[in-house]
């Protein structure tokens, strides 16, 4: 998967690719799955046709697309569909299922997701250089999106912490949409996430990762103020009976407690926690980030996002600081872009959109701002 960097290139855009006509390999590599999609299809009940401005629209962003083939691709275009279609995931469903070649049809452990060719994401890098990899991901299934996120993570994350990324991955999306992604993971690799996950991370975060990315969470709203206070004794226990040699993250009632409570019932359990004690659990956490980021994002997703868009536009943000830009804006944006907008401005006395329009730029700037909302 191409690098997900923030941009800090110059506002002034390269000029367009030579046009050329797109490698025969990926030309024969369309019209097989053509094909595939076809018979696919003809196994389905046909989907209600959608409205003739619908169909006009989705064209329209089709040959935006188009131009991966080496005829330069359209910003100004895509940049307007991202503004334009913000908050309606529906209307980038039917644009994926429109556009056959780049997007086909998954069955099995998949079924239901329009997965992104790979033949396409190889030629990412270059044709998209200018939007990074905002406008694909943009475009993915977010099981799918997520499920590559997730897998960069274990296998590309140069050094960084790979629990970050999966730990936002588990711990803020919906139950639903957590298996979701682990269906897309077994359908693009063959192999279940959480095996990865147990396999590869030889450290102590591993069996709160598997526990975290295997949850399957009540989502209503009832709340056992009896069981919040129980817990939070309960980590209050293992606060104190913790050591260097024994950590927290190890410890068998902390990894039970957020790997399976629901989210309403876990902040029940914080505030009880802070009451008692008189900071916030995640102080007591120091020295454990992956803990650490665990409470964050099941505490306050919009709360933990806004910190995450904050450490990019620091003047010493590494390169993953910076690659969370992209992440945080797409995946958030037809979630709760909007508490994240209110979250950063108590943060840090300004507004995202000003931040962003101060810390990016070209056509970058303007597609995050087209997800955000101006």
């Amino acid at each position: 998967m191409p690098q997900q960097v923030l941009a800090q290139a110059s506002s002034h855009s390269s000029p367009p690719a030579t046009p050329q006509p797109p490698p025969p390999r990926l030309r024969q590599a369309t019209r097989k799955q053509q094909e595939k999609d076809t018979q696919h299809r003809e196994r389905e009940p046909p989907p209600p046709p959608p409205p003739m401005a619908a169909v006009d629209e989705n064209e329209d962003l089709i040959r935006a697309f188009a131009g991966m083939g080496g005829l330069g691709v359209d910003e100004a275009a895509l940049v307007s569909a991202m503004g334009r279609w913000r908050m309606q995931p529906e209307r980038r469903a039917q644009f994926r299922r429109s556009f056959h070649g780049f997007f086909s049809v998954s069955g099995g452990a998949a079924a239901g997701i329009e997965r992104c060719e790979d033949e396409y994401l190889r030629h990412l890098e270059v044709e998209f250089a200018r939007l990074k990899d905002a406008a694909v991901l943009w475009a993915m299934h977010p099981w799918e999106r997520d499920a590559r996120w997730a897998h960069h993570a274990l296998h590309h994350h140069g050094g960084a912490p790979a629990g970050v990324a999966l730990v936002e991955v588990a711990c803020t999306r919906a139950a639903d949409d957590l298996l979701g992604a682990r269906r897309a993971y077994q359908a693009l690799h063959h192999r279940s996430l959480e095996e990865d996950v147990a396999y590869l991370l030889k450290d102590p975060n591993a069996a709160l990762l598997v526990g975290l990315v295997t949850a399957y969470r009540y989502e209503g709203e009832r709340v056992s103020e009896e069981l919040a206070a129980e817990e939070a004794k309960a980590l209050a226990a293992a606060v104190v009976k913790a050591s260097p040699a024994a950590k927290l993250v190890q410890n068998e009632q902390v990894v039970r407690i957020l790997a399976t409570r629901s989210k309403p019932q876990l902040r029940a359990t914080f505030k009880i926690y802070k009451d008692l004690h008189g900071k916030p659990l995640e102080d007591d956490f120091v020295g454990e980030p992956c803990l650490q980021e665990a409470v964050r994002c099941l505490y306050s997703p919009p709360k933990y996002f806004a910190e995450v868009i904050g450490r990019a536009f620091m003047d010493d943000a590494d390169r993953q600081a910076k690659a969370a830009l992209t992440r945080v804006v797409v995946s958030r944006a037809d979630v709760d872009m909007e508490e994240i907008k209110d979250a950063y401005a108590k943060q840090h006395g300004a507004k995202l959109v000003d931040a962003v329009a101060s810390n990016t730029h070209g056509h970058y700037k303007d597609a995050l701002l087209a997800m955000i909302g101006k």
